[in-house]
């Protein structure tokens, strides 16, 4: 084996003409020769030297270090004896330049460039060595700068930059391990890297989408005159004049809600049938009242800057990269939207998914619809409705003590103990004094006026939240349904119970079903196997049809998401 410094047979072949020709000049060259090939040796210790000192005092971000980034770190530089992962004979490699321009462009994940220092990493790899600072020590603050910068970024593209914990959200703990380590190793040799990143990146279509839906929007907030509309005249109609038409026609095409083929001139200050129908389709967009018409929630709508659906867009992607991969066939309630979506497989394909509108919780703190996941165990056709106690206490028993025939007129009783079985108690004042303090309980009878209509799906959690149905049936026709005490109204019982039953024991079909809700008795049936519950908060959604969705943010929580991520208020 050769020593350090020693040369190769071929180089003393080719030097030992000369010795023999040039004698003094020839030994001369030879200890010339020997001491480059000492000087890179050095060289390449030198680095590694560097990057072991960097290693050890390299500035991770904290939720990187919680999901294990100071062990990737170490891991991927050890295995490779300290050798600089992004740097080959004083060059930054094609994946070092390619995951820069990544980090640069972080926004486009609806990240921010900011938190990666790609511009600073950047000079690192033209730049001269800092003041006082050798080759070796710029490489090696280059190589492992840019390995932190990845690990952050990955980190937060697979786990968000702040647990759903700390935004108000109870989510389950159980995610997947995903291997920091190997991911970053993967970038290091990867032939394409953001491929490569996008297996950090939630596996949901329809994260895709919104990702995609991003980049389309921050092209049109650059191409689009996005002129301040003027108010429109009050009870304007169709046909009306209107002198913001033309800037409402641009808008309303650059985004996508015009019908195709409109004809109208463009500085025609006409409200036609045509503006009209973009108006309508950007109504149902948003979650507004459909009518085709500038009422004043439209016209507040319209007037929302870009950037503020831009950021609603960036929100929604950091919760998606909360949740787990699904493992069955979920159910997901998104409460902005008022919607509800039953997949029938794990994929998220609007043809694979049964969805209706919902009803959820009121914007006060007390009985807003929580976050959080369940698994759904079993429904009870015709359910009896036990009234909350903080219901009983501050609603009912003040109309029950000035209403002596309030219980029956409500098909309400008091009952002596838990259970649907557990009889009725006569109303007495020692009765009622006994339901104040808790040690009895109200409950509705079933039937077609019962608070929870003919179904109720159970998934239990510690916020005693269901799912279930109602007999106020016209709720459904407002835009925003934002009406019960916390639990889920939904507009279709039989279509869910026909769904998550079609596996329990019993072959019940959706006219079995039926019958059952329409019958005598009350009848509980434990589904086949868990179906998970989902109830989560996005105020973007992307559809596969290509139009985005935007709904209010009614409890507040993108604001509360905005100040977590330390991000300024849309202006």
């Amino acid at each position: 084996m050769r020593r350090k410094g020693q040369l190769s047979g071929d180089t003393q072949k080719a030097i030992a003409p000369q010795m023999r020709c040039h004698g003094i000049t020839a030994v001369l060259l030879l200890l010339s020769v020997a001491a480059g090939l000492e000087v890179r040796a050095a060289s390449g210790d030198g680095v590694r030297t560097q990057i072991a000192g960097a290693i050890a005092s390299a500035p991770l971000d904290q939720s990187t270090v919680a999901h294990g980034g100071s062990q990737a770190l170490q891991s991927v530089y050890s295995g490779r004896g300290n050798a600089p992962l992004w740097s080959r004979e004083g060059r930054g490699t094609p994946q070092a330049e390619a995951l820069l321009l990544e980090l640069q462009n972080a926004q486009a994940y609806g990240l921010e460039a900011k938190d990666y220092q790609g511009n600073e990493i950047g000079q690192l790899l033209n730049g001269p060595p800092s003041s006082g600072g050798s080759d070796d020590e710029r490489w090696a603050r280059f190589d492992v700068k840019l390995s932190v910068a990845a690990l952050h970024f990955i980190s937060d593209l697979h786990y968000g930059r702040v647990t759903p914990e700390a935004a108000g959200f109870k989510l389950r703990e159980d995610r997947p391990p995903f291997d920091l380590a190997a991911a970053l190793e993967s970038l290091t040799s990867a032939a394409d890297v953001r491929h490569a990143l996008s297996a950090a990146e939630p596996a949901f279509y329809h994260y895709g989408l919104l990702k995609d839906a991003l980049a389309r929007l921050r092209r049109l907030v650059q191409q689009a005159d996005f002129a301040q509309l003027p108010p429109p005249p009050t009870n304007l109609k169709v046909g009306d004049t209107y002198a913001g038409a033309p800037a409402l026609r641009r808008m309303l095409s650059t985004i996508g809600d015009l019908p195709p083929g409109d004809t109208t001139a463009p500085a025609d200050t006409t409200f036609d049938a045509n503006l009209s129908v973009g108006v309508r389709n950007y109504q149902l967009r948003h979650g507004l009242a459909i009518d085709g018409l500038l009422g004043k929630a439209t016209f507040t709508a319209l007037k929302t800057p870009p950037a503020q659906r831009i950021r609603q867009i960036t929100l929604t992607l950091e919760r998606w990269r909360w949740l787990s991969p699904f493992k069955t066939p979920p159910i997901i309630v998104n409460i902005p939207q008022f919607r509800l979506f039953a997949f029938r497989t794990t994929e998220d394909r609007v043809a694979d998914i049964l969805q209706m509108d919902v009803i959820v919780g009121r914007a006060y703190p007390q009985t807003q619809t929580p976050v959080f996941e369940g698994d759904m165990r079993y429904v009870i056709l015709r359910p009896y409705w036990d009234v909350p106690y903080s219901i009983t206490q501050h609603e009912m028993l003040p109309k029950i003590r000035a209403n002596p025939g309030y219980l029956a007129a409500q098909h309400l009783e008091i009952a002596s103990g838990p259970d649907d079985s557990s009889p009725a108690v006569p109303v007495t004042p020692e009765n009622l004094a006994a339901l104040e303090a808790g040690r009895l309980r109200l409950r509705q009878l079933p039937g077609e006026d019962n608070a929870l209509g003919l179904a109720k799906f159970i998934f239990p959690n510690n916020y005693n939240v269901y799912l279930h149905s109602t007999p106020a049936h016209n709720l459904f026709k407002e835009p925003v349904r934002a009406f019960s005490h916390g639990c889920i109204r939904v507009s279709d019982p039989v279509a869910l119970a026909t769904l998550v039953l079609k596996d329990a024991p019993g072959n019940w079909t959706r006219e079995k079903i039926e019958a059952a809700m329409n019958g005598r008795t009350t009848v509980r049936i434990d589904l086949a196997r868990p179906i998970n519950v989902l109830i989560v908060y996005a105020t973007a959604l992307a559809t596969e049809a290509g139009p985005v969705l935007f709904f209010d943010d009614i409890y507040g929580y993108d604001r509360r998401l905005e100040r977590q991520l330390g991000l300024a208020p849309v202006s």
